[in-house]
């Protein structure tokens, strides 16, 4: 998806890190209560320690949909999630991303035209009318929307089971996007092998696949996955286990599944905080997740050694893109009256999203404790 983000001015590219700072606490404090400030757990120190709130997407989204006083939401993670405070919040709220460029790699790969398409093709070789499509929480506003007009819901990495044990009961089939791997680890927790799944590359026409394929399959599992989340290997955790014979493994869900099947616990983000938040002291936990969120536990954890199973520390290089400058440059608009990067979803879009999105609140188990 093409976005694109104006280069800065001098003002902000060339100043310090004192200069920002001093620039942020007065937009900050000139705004007041009408600024909330939303940190993904992922973002940079220079950026985070300015948050109001702390969370994954759908936990910041409802934050701001419940704070009614804040006009202007600044949320400080990527495109989609800007998309999903826009959904929910109210018509007087406002949803600014500092650089448009931060995106999201795996929501970038489902986009809305390669999914209607994929759903014309499953057509015309089965009954579509029992094919139930879920988007996980990391996708386009517009894939929310074609879930909610089309009879299915959105999921989150902690109620992903729920959710497809839901879409089970009311079809043959689920349509899973965009990550594979978040399909296929809640698919064999469900009790399903790989014979009951399939792998949709849209790239290819019917996705790759025979028709057979698709007939078999109760699982189709859109070809995405997380650039970050997929770096993790098993002979990354033997590593840890040689050096840490007593460590503890814990990973995301977006893991591959020889990954997660070796892994002590698997959960999201904001489980895996909880986990190394309870964990006993000197204990040595292996984490599979993105780099600024495992160093700022091992910081706020003293008494415990908390490392990343990926020795090359690789960052969400789009989640990156939010920093001190670009956090300056918009709240220093935005307390001058100017909006920049205003990030809107159209009304026929907003409401199909919610529909997709309270199906999954209605649901028995569907109110995700956390979303990614």
């Amino acid at each position: 998806m093409l976005r694109l983000q104006a280069p800065l001015p001098d003002r902000y590219t060339l100043a310090t890190p004192e200069e920002l700072d001093e620039w942020i606490a007065a937009a900050k404090a000139a705004l007041g209560d009408k600024l909330l400030i939303l940190g993904h757990h992922y973002q940079r120190d220079e950026v985070i320690k300015w948050a109001d709130a702390r969370g994954d997407s759908f936990k910041l989204a409802r934050f701001a949909a419940d704070n009614h006083q804040a006009t202007d939401i600044v949320f400080c993670g990527v495109h989609f999630m800007a998309e999903s405070a826009d959904v929910l919040t109210g018509p007087h709220q406002r949803v600014v991303l500092p650089d448009l460029n931060a995106g999201c790699s795996m929501a970038d790969m489902a986009d809305i035209d390669q999914v209607e398409e994929a759903w014309e093709e499953l057509g015309a070789v089965t009954a579509v009318e029992r094919i139930v499509p879920v988007t996980y929480m990391n996708s386009s506003a517009a894939l929310k929307a074609f879930v909610g007009e089309h009879g299915g819901a959105v999921c989150t990495s902690s109620n992903a089971r729920a959710i497809l044990d839901w879409a089970l009961a009311r079809g043959d089939k689920v349509l899973f996007f965009p990550d594979q791997h978040l399909g296929r680890n809640t698919g064999h927790d469900m009790g399903f092998g790989e014979a009951d799944m399939r792998v949709w590359n849209p790239r290819f026409d019917l996705g790759g696949l025979e028709e057979r394929d698709v007939k078999e399959a109760t699982l189709l599992l859109w070809k995405g996955h997380c650039s970050v989340h997929q770096r993790f290997t098993v002979e990354h955790i033997a590593a840890f286990r040689a050096e840490y014979p007593d460590g503890e493994v814990i990973v995301h869900p977006e893991c591959s599944h020889e990954v997660v099947e070796l892994a002590d616990k698997v959960g999201s983000t904001e489980r895996i905080l909880e986990w190394v938040d309870g964990a006993p002291p000197g204990t040595v936990l292996g984490i599979g997740t993105e780099i600024h969120m495992v160093q700022r536990m091992d910081r706020e954890h003293a008494d415990k050694t908390v490392v990343s199973l990926d020795p090359l520390i690789c960052p969400c290089s789009t989640m990156f893109r939010i920093d001190g400058p670009h956090l300056a440059w918009c709240l220093e608009a935005l307390a001058r009256g100017e909006i920049v990067n205003q990030i809107t979803v159209d009304e026929h879009t907003t409401e199909w999203a919610r529909v997709a999105l309270q199906r999954m609140l209605d649901l028995p188990g569907g109110s995700p404790k956390d979303g990614d």
